[in-house]
């Protein structure tokens, strides 16, 4: 498996579970009197959505955080920040904004609290994901914490 696809899975194998039982089992009545959600949701609309997410989220995983210096905690806690931002304002703050709900206070804080944990969740699984620095990267001298060659790579 390439580290990319398990960076695919680092963010829909979380986010689908955690999304299924926060929504559907611990939280299903918040939801209900939220009344925003119809009765019969379409799961594979939802999946495929996530999928897209994931492919995207692991390009800019890629790109923007697996060379960065530090441990793959602290570059999985970045890249958490920089995810939960982004999803907040377009699963959160937009929804909000347009879709018609009983309580845009309520919605606020329960999708907030869910993209929190769902990002504290994905963002070191990622970075996991993506290990050590790849081969090409090493024999570069660039590993995937940002160091010059001569330096290990832990």
């Amino acid at each position: 498996m390439t580290r990319f696809f398990l960076g695919v899975l680092a963010y829909v194998v979380p986010t689908f579970a955690l999304g299924f039982v926060w929504h559907l089992i611990f939280f299903e009545r918040t939801y209900a009197e939220l009344a925003i959600y119809r009765s019969n949701i379409i799961i594979p609309l939802g999946f495929l959505s996530m999928l897209i997410q994931a492919v995207l989220f692991a390009w800019v995983y890629e790109q923007a955080f697996a060379r960065r210096s530090g441990t793959f905690l602290s570059r999985g806690l970045v890249y958490a920040a920089f995810g939960a931002v982004l999803s907040w304002s377009f699963t959160t703050l937009a929804v909000a904004a347009k879709n018609v709900m009983a309580s845009v206070p309520d919605y606020l804080t329960i999708e907030t609290a869910f993209t929190v944990v769902q990002w504290l969740l994905v963002g070191p699984l990622t970075a996991f994901a993506f290990g050590r620095s790849s081969s090409r990267d090493a024999s570069r001298g660039v590993g995937a914490q940002g160091l010059t060659e001569g330096r290990r790579f832990d």
